[in-house]
């Protein structure tokens, strides 16, 4: 059995994780599921100085209090940088680390850089109109205008999202990791949800920095949309606990 990190994307906090803790839990895993600084239950700790080093610092933390050993640390969407980021600082006590659809960005990418420039420009814009200068606010969460995206999620959790959610400091998406590396391809997997290991093959063979490392790795496809905790969240458990495993 492993002892499991779960750490969430943008906007959200450990209340994402709610359906699929349970089921690792039950397969015998000890199952964390962490808050960021500045986020859900602990949004009133957010400031403009909250970057993706805070939340690297996060994932020590939590696995030194607790004196982790052999993590499987599991990261979803734009927790991919802190994840990554926390691998780098303790490698000694991680076992594994799983990006669910996300990848590792390269040393000096930040998590807006893989953005297309038009998303870019919006994601700005919302911060400076919306957001104080300094926070990301959370996205509408409409089916109608990202069925991709969102596909496999019922309205009343689409609501549950929306009222939970929290506005993402916005520094955490736009710092990048100075790093010189990915992680060791033996030590990874990415949960693959809006694209396939196909795809990913594909753009690596065209040399594409951010998907050549990911072809190299455990790759593993659970067909939905791109916040499969939500639409597919005990498949998501089994497919952690037979990576764990």
């Amino acid at each position: 059995m492993a002892e499991i990190v779960l750490v969430p994307g943008f906007w959200l906090g450990a209340w994402a994780w709610e359906e699929v803790t349970p089921e690792l839990r039950a397969a015998g895993h000890d199952v964390y599921p962490l808050t960021l600084t500045g986020l859900g239950d602990r949004a009133a700790e957010a400031t403009p100085d909250v970057d993706v080093y805070t939340h690297v610092d996060d994932i020590v933390r939590l696995i030194d209090d607790n004196d982790l050993r052999d993590v499987v640390l599991v990261g979803h969407s734009g927790a991919n940088l802190p994840v990554t980021g926390a691998a780098d600082r303790i490698p000694e006590r991680i076992a594994r680390i799983v990006y669910v659809d996300a990848g590792p960005l390269p040393g000096g990418m930040a998590v807006i850089d893989f953005n297309k420039p038009q998303r870019q420009e919006e994601w700005r814009k919302q911060v400076a109109e919306q957001g104080d200068g300094w926070q990301l606010p959370v996205p509408p969460f409409d089916l109608a205008a990202d069925p991709d995206n969102l596909a496999g999620i019922t309205n009343e959790q689409l609501a549950r999202i929306v009222k939970l959610a929290t506005p993402q400091p916005f520094a955490t998406a736009t710092r990048p990791l100075n790093r010189p590396t990915v992680p060791p391809d033996a030590h990874c997997s990415v949960i693959a949800s809006t694209f396939t290991p196909e795809q990913v093959r594909m753009l690596a063979d065209t040399g594409n920095p951010v998907f050549e490392p990911m072809a190299a790795m455990d790759l593993r496809h659970l067909p939905t949309g791109h916040w499969p905790m939500f639409s597919r969240p005990i498949e998501l458990a089994s497919l952690l606990d037979e990576i764990a495993r």
